[in-house]
């Protein structure tokens, strides 16, 4: 039987969706681990019935069911050849939330930043928090028992659950919650024919035995070690009223935290709530000049009571150089620390955290540990700290070549007193190996996340990923440590579990499982029967990993290969709107995983892996997948392994185009500017004839959308008949991009009368159009041919004194990104040059207002009110806040910028029928809403055309480029 033939009863009966296409089977084989393992079907249910019945269907046919949330699992843990089920799209309710016994009720599928903001103005949190709070959500978070950057004081998810609705395996509906000792024996003398009742009653006899409770004592990791998600929680229920008469409730929904979906399907999680904690914060960033000092500095800054201690080596340091996001995150840095602790503090004043700094760092240096001990107060300085910490999992995906940072030990926890002899003896076995490894995250709990770097395309390091697992594992046992500290067992660890626990408590594991599942279909090889260390990884040793001609210089990733295979699927393009940022817009839009980013690359790094063809893009698959990706450019700035999943979407459409021919619309769009000067020429017909709903269609465009009109002047020739004074404060050369010179002309003319007004000379230097519309249907052997003419033509004139600036973000800043990598090799240093000195023009205009070459009083002293929408390629590319800077420079200017993301249109793509209602879609996400509830009065500004003339289709407020509002504030 097909695997459509197998679903095609239960798709009828589901509410919400069933894919078995290999589109969706593909992007759904992976986590954030090393794992890979094609599901038969990914299913995303809509509600409890949904949950009914898939369940039944998995019974009735021998088949497994996978919970799945975000996916940032890192150790397997939602990898599985049975049914997915997705519960994060549509069973994200939170359901009840009662503020003066602080809980909360929630669906699955509720996101943690989300649920925090909604607590936020109760004085309330969710405590246990991750550092992938912005898209993991609280199902995972159960499932896996998390934890987070605060876990020294808020402890993990077990420490706050209060009660869970679930599904057991045989499809009834249970609730866990806090039992007494009296009601627990009512659970246990309840129908002795029900699931649940079997499920009490094996408890019961496993945890009153002596012998067991004794053996339990000794194999778990010692009560010090606080971060400990290694195996099935017994031990806690263990220590509960029905078997030691110490008052404490016995409550199976803690034995659920960390059990990985193997055990029940959860539908709604009772969650006690905390306090925010005090409003004044204070962060330590203590610099050590060898890891050894950084792990006794530890125990040094526990005795004063922190909230969180964080660790970062000198390798995560290094790596954030590259980053373009979090360059600006290293200002606290001083030298080349080997690794720095940072060590936070929130208390009710100032005074008392400066107290604390002064008393820590006597006792640092009376130790000798640790040169530098910088204390950093204000919200953002401190969240700048904390961002620089955290995307270290993601820049680790970022060096060059094969060998990578890997997670295969690198979640051992042991106790923080015991960390500088165990961190000594697993150097010895790192050196052993001969390897090296990063070490970073959460000593303050004894959890130091170690990754050596592996490559496991080779068969060699597949057997030592495999050997020092093992060996590590020893190590953990002699520590009475835990293997998993937060990231749990799954594929990666459950292997090892018989060797940490001894047969004894391994066979009360399988004899668990067995009774809550007795049909073994619920997350089936997680923590039990688990299959070895080495099998499902991502990568098969026998397959040829292809590599792949392109246009544009990925030598920085050693090929277009490695830079797909940057993705490690962590998953922070999942993140919603709600949340802010602008990756990703199509899955902020439509929840969907093959419109994340995440998706894209899982489908392009599937097709380079594991073709069957001998040309591994040419798939209609690929095809299908990234025709929704608006190249926005987010997800080079915002994913932490820096994926610029624009350019690798430009790139194939090129390889595609060569085997399959490229589309009409698309030859149509790219070539616009060559066709735009015959266009402007008959501007009244060509407007009436773009605006004609016949042509539209002919070319494949929405009926609604109202098209750009082409101008009558063009730019550059109003500039030759227009000549300007020289000016005394300089020269400037203006970009008169494909737009603005064919369609916008006045903007154009206005920033040429401001530039000369305020003492400039302007000159449009003889170039050609950018080449962004080329570029964005993948025409890349026509780009490049452009970006050489236009280096070529600029590279003697445009320099430091004598910049070159742009009025559309799209067009100037294809020479800071796309040129460098897109000439030929011999103009590299001359493009790159070039793109250093190609400003937008609110960047040159803020660099001489710090010159004192701009001033307030050349500009007006009325008042205005603005709303500021950021271009997406200007986000990710180069900054919006030269943009406010210079729109707030008259003195009575409000200026506010919409936190909007990408506006939806990106370029073309908003006009094309198929993909208008998601256009509008994202617009109307936060931009459109925003633009709708502001005053008459107040100004909308908007400097990239397509969201000028988006919001305008959407929201019928003309929106007006910043250069406008400045020319007209001229005093």
């Amino acid at each position: 039987m097909s695997s459509t033939e197998l679903f095609e009863s239960l798709a009828k009966e589901l509410e919400g969706e069933l894919f078995t296409d290999q589109v969706h089977r593909i992007i759904y084989s992976t986590d954030a681990s090393s794992y890979r393992e094609k599901p038969m079907a990914v299913t995303i249910p809509k509600n409890k019935s949904d949950i009914i019945r898939i369940l039944k269907h998995a019974r009735e046919n021998q088949l497994s069911v996978i919970p799945r949330a975000a996916g940032t699992s890192l150790a397997g843990q939602v990898v599985g050849s049975g049914i997915v089920m997705d519960i994060s799209k549509h069973m994200d309710r939170i359901l009840e939330f009662n503020q003066e016994e602080k809980w909360v009720r929630v669906e699955p599928g509720v996101n943690l930043a989300e649920l925090n903001l909604y607590l936020k103005p109760y004085g309330l949190q969710f405590g246990p928090e991750t550092s992938t709070a912005n898209r993991c959500r609280i199902g995972g978070m159960l499932g896996n028992n998390s934890c987070g950057l605060h876990s020294l004081i808020y402890g993990s998810v077990r420490d706050h659950i209060l009660e869970v609705e679930a599904f057991l395996a045989d499809g009834s509906e249970v609730t866990f919650g806090p039992l007494s000792k009296k009601e627990f024996e009512a659970k246990c003398n309840a129908d002795p024919e029900k699931l649940e009742t079997k499920i009490y009653l094996q408890l019961k006899e496993m945890l009153e035995n002596e012998d067991t409770r004794r053996k339990i004592e000794e194999v778990y990791p010692e009560k010090s070690v606080t971060r400990r998600n290694m195996g099935y929680a017994i031990d806690i229920l263990m220590d509960t009223d029905p078997f030691v008469g110490n008052g404490v409730p016995f409550n199976i929904a803690k034995l659920l935290a960390g059990s990985e979906g193997t055990l029940a399907f959860s539908t709604s999680i009772k969650l006690n709530l905390i306090p925010l904690p005090p409003k004044v914060k204070g962060v330590i960033a203590a610099h050590f000049s060898s890891l050894e000092d950084a792990f006794r500095g530890n125990i040094v800054a526990l005795q004063h009571k922190p909230g969180a201690i964080e660790m970062m080596d000198d390798i995560i340091i290094e790596c954030t150089k590259e980053n373009i996001e979090q360059r600006k995150n290293r200002f606290f840095l001083q030298g080349e620390p080997k690794a720095v602790l940072v060590i936070e503090f929130a208390r009710e004043t100032k005074e008392e955290i400066e107290a604390i700094h002064e008393a820590l760092v006597k006792d640092m240096e009376e130790a000798g540990y640790g040169y530098h001990f910088p204390l950093i107060f204000g919200d953002e300085q401190i969240q700048r700290v904390w961002n620089l910490r955290t995307a270290g999992l993601g820049l680790l995906s970022n060096i060059p070549g094969d060998r990578k940072s890997t997670t295969v030990i690198e979640d051992t926890a042991v106790s923080p007193d015991k960390l500088p002899e165990y961190m000594a003896e697993f150097q010895q076995v790192l050196d052993g190996h001969g390897l090296q490894c990063v070490f970073y995250a959460h000593i303050a709990t004894g959890e130091i996340h170690l990754r050596p770097l592996l490559n496991l395309k080779d068969k060699k390091d597949q057997e030592l990923y495999s050997t020092l697992a093992q060996d590590v594992a020893g190590l953990v046992k002699k520590y009475r440590g835990s293997l998993s500290g937060e990231h749990g067992d799954g594929r990666l660890r459950g292997s090892f579990i018989p060797f940490m626990f001894g047969d004894e408590i391994y066979g009360l594991f399988k004899e668990l499982k067995k009774t809550w599942d007795p049909w073994n279909i619920l997350n089936p090889g997680k923590i039990t029967d688990v299959p070895p260390i080495t099998q499902n990884l991502r990568y098969n040793l026998n397959n040829h990993y292809p590599e792949i001609e392109t246009v544009s210089d990925f030598s920085s990733t050693k090929g277009f290969l490695r830079a797909v295979e940057k993705c490690n699927g962590s998953g922070d393009c999942r993140k919603s709107e709600v949340v802010g940022g602008t990756m990703c817009p199509t899955f902020m839009a439509t929840r969907d995983e093959d419109k994340s980013t995440r998706g894209r690359a899982n489908i392009l790094r599937e097709f380079l892996h594991h073709s069957e063809n001998d040309k591994p893009l040419d798939h209609p698959e690929i095809y299908q997948v990234l025709d929704l990706c608006i190249s926005c450019k987010a997800c080079k700035a915002e994913c932490p392994s820096n994926i610029d999943m624009a350019k690798f979407k430009a790139e194939f459409l090129q390889y595609y185009y060569d085997e399959h021919g490229a589309p009409l619309r698309s030859k149509l769009i790219a070539w616009l500017p060559r066709m735009s000067g015959l266009a402007s020429a008959v501007s009244p017909l060509a407007n009436w004839n773009m605006n004609m709903g016949l042509t539209k269609r002919l070319i494949g465009f929405h009926p609604k959308r109202s098209m750009p009109a082409f101008t009558s002047k063009t730019l550059k020739g109003w500039a030759n008949k227009n000549r300007q004074p020289e000016g005394l404060k300089g020269k400037v050369y203006l970009f008169a991009d494909e737009f603005t010179n064919y369609q916008e002309s006045d903007i154009g003319i206005k920033a040429i009368l401001l530039l000369t007004k305020l003492g400039y000379s302007v000159e449009i230097p003889k170039h050609r159009e950018s080449g962004r519309t080329f570029l964005s249907k993948g025409f890349m052997r026509e780009s490049k041919k452009i970006a050489n003419d236009n280096v070529r033509m600029l590279k003697d004139k445009i320099s430091v004194e004598t910049p070159m600036i742009g009025i559309e973000p799209s067009t100037i800043l294809t020479f800071r990104d796309e040129y460098p990598e897109l000439v030929d090799e011999p103009l590299r240093e001359a493009a790159v040059s070039l793109g250093e000195n190609a400003l937008l023009f609110e960047e040159f205009f803020v660099r001489e207002m710090e010159k004192g070459n701009i001033s307030a009083e050349q500009f007006t002293t009325a008042q205005r009110e603005i709303k500021l929408h950021g271009h997406c390629q200007q986000k990710a590319v180069a900054s919006t806040t030269p943009t406010k800077q210079m729109l707030s420079l008259p003195p009575n200017y409000q200026v506010s910028e919409i936190k909007s993301g990408c506006c939806g249109m990106a370029g073309s793509f908003g006009y094309e029928k198929e993909h208008y209602e998601l256009s509008m879609q994202i617009g109307e996400m936060v931009l459109f809403p925003e633009v709708r509830k502001s005053a008459g009065e107040t100004t909308i500004a908007a400097p990239g055309t397509s969201c000028r003339h988006h919001i305008k289709d959407g929201t019928g407020r003309k929106a007006i480029h910043p250069i406008e509002v400045m020319y007209d504030a001229l005093a």
